[in-house]
């Protein structure tokens, strides 16, 4: 049941989401980076104090690696929740559910030389139908760009919780993963304030702007500490699964917060989509099951 910190994770990535896309009419995209990363990085540091840790780490590089992949990853999608609803961009987002399935099978496929995996080919084939629905050549270009970006965003992200996944392997604690992708954050959002010529903030100290960059924040770093937890310490693939609930999560927010209306064949994009993510696991965690069976015949 560890696994099932990814509930809460989703959760907490819908409330940052909504925020990021509210604190996105006052700020820049580079500010609420800089913002997330500042605000975990403090949080997560004097947690670690009062609990004795330390940052010593004998693995920089890859934390060096997950916190670029996952800057890339995260500035990609907060910039496509400024083109697009929330639980559009958040959907597309989520499809990087399926490429981990992809990679993990390709990688056992092409280690163990089975057979082509016809069953999960045809998953991620649906999936590809329930995002052609759910960006449909029918609406406005503008979204058609946003989708591209929150799509390379989940290429990108698969790749992030692989490796938040190996850190966890190689025994790193959530705090520190946590903690030096936060820093990485902070440093290419200042940089990014520097390029556009601002000062983080300063140019609109609005109160209600300042409270949703703090909600994001915390948040973040809520999402960011139960995510590394979930992918340390249960299934891969029933962590990916359990991701899809940030879907209907981010849907509720949506149409709460700014009366989102999808038609019939957007809801049915997204359902194709969810089931997809659901069937590439179910089909995943079947053939992994057969393989350790037959190794311990063997």
């Amino acid at each position: 049941m560890q696994s099932l910190w990814m509930l809460l994770a989703a959760f907490a990535f819908a409330i940052m989401g909504t925020c990021v896309k509210l604190a996105s009419e006052f700020y820049s995209v580079a500010e609420i980076i800089f913002a997330r990363g500042l605000f975990s990085v403090v949080t997560i540091y004097i947690i670690m104090r009062l609990q004795g840790g330390t940052l010593k780490t004998a693995y920089p590089k890859q934390h060096v690696l997950r916190g670029c992949i996952g800057v890339l990853s995260q500035w990609l999608w907060f910039y496509s929740f400024t083109l697009l609803p929330v639980a559009m961009s958040t959907t597309l987002n989520y499809t990087s559910s399926i490429r981990i399935a992809a990679i993990l099978f390709g990688i056992t496929w092409l280690r163990d030389k089975k057979p082509f995996e016809w069953g999960l080919a045809g998953t991620i084939l649906l999936s590809f139908i329930g995002v052609a629905l759910l960006l449909r050549p029918s609406v406005d270009p503008t979204q058609l760009i946003g989708g591209t970006i929150a799509l390379s965003s989940s290429f990108i992200t698969a790749m992030v919780f692989l490796q938040v996944r190996k850190l966890g392997l190689m025994g790193e604690p959530e705090y520190r993963v946590v903690f030096y992708f936060s820093a990485i954050c902070t440093l290419a959002g200042l940089l990014g304030c520097l390029y556009l010529g601002i000062v983080p903030f300063a140019h609109n100290l609005d109160l209600h702007g300042l409270l949703l960059i703090l909600c994001l924040g915390a948040s973040a770093t809520v999402g960011q500490m139960t995510m590394t937890r979930a992918y340390r310490l249960g299934n891969t693939l029933d962590v990916s699964n359990l991701q899809y609930s940030g879907i209907v999560f981010t849907s509720i927010f949506g149409i709460a917060v700014w009366h989102d209306k999808l038609d019939w064949i957007g809801w049915t994009g997204i359902a194709i989509i969810i089931a997809s993510g659901m069937f590439s696991t179910i089909y995943s965690q079947r053939a992994s099951r057969a393989i350790k069976n037959a190794d311990a015949k063997v």
